[in-house]
């Protein structure tokens, strides 16, 4: 855990400091999350202060200390399936929320990375989408949280409520899923 139990204690307590303290201590972690899965960058900072409000005011409901990564990571998943619900709703389309000079700044500021590393991480970043936009959302997230995050099975456990059998299937028929739309796109050319 990145803060104390003691710190949660005083946060479930209504301590405004130790809240904030336990908001630093996460906040990077769950930016990171909320970007895997979502996908969307210049929405992450909204959705980030959706969880922590959202844990501000569940907090006293939190059990023990001692769950408290997971339920967060909940938390997280949860204001991230919400943001993604609403969006496909809103049918959104990125380059039409750009107006014609962002778009012309984003090219040229895409254009002057030249760095061969930036290169690599874009490739397998858009390998990935590309492989998880033929999965459903709940596979995406869940692989992501394994895969991406390093989350292990009792955090995901204690995220999806389930015991560690059923997790171990459900991420299976998730890479399984995955392995089927990687083979249809090497096959249809795709890839």
């Amino acid at each position: 855990m990145l803060v104390e139990p003691e710190l949660i204690e005083r946060a479930r307590t209504g301590d405004p400091t130790a809240f904030n303290q336990m908001v630093l201590a996460y906040r990077r972690r769950i930016l990171g999350i909320i970007f895997r899965l979502i996908g969307r960058p210049e929405d992450v900072e909204d959705v980030a202060q959706e969880v922590f409000v959202r844990l501000y005011y569940s907090l006293d409901q939190l059990r023990a200390a001692e769950v408290f990564e997971p339920w967060l990571y909940r938390l997280t998943v949860n204001a991230s399936f919400d943001y993604l619900r609403k969006a496909k709703r809103r049918n959104e389309s990125r380059m039409a929320d750009l107006s014609e000079q962002q778009v012309m700044m984003a090219d040229s500021l895409a254009s002057s990375r030249q760095d061969g590393e930036d290169r690599q991480k874009s490739k397998v970043r858009e390998f990935t989408e590309e492989l998880f936009s033929h999965v459903s959302e709940q596979d995406r997230i869940l692989l992501t949280l394994k895969e991406v995050e390093g989350l292990s099975l009792k955090e995901l456990e204690a995220i999806y409520n389930v015991n560690e059998n059923a997790l171990k299937v459900r991420l299976f028929r998730a890479r399984q899923r995955v392995l089927k739309a990687h083979q249809a796109a090497v096959a249809g050319g795709k890839l």
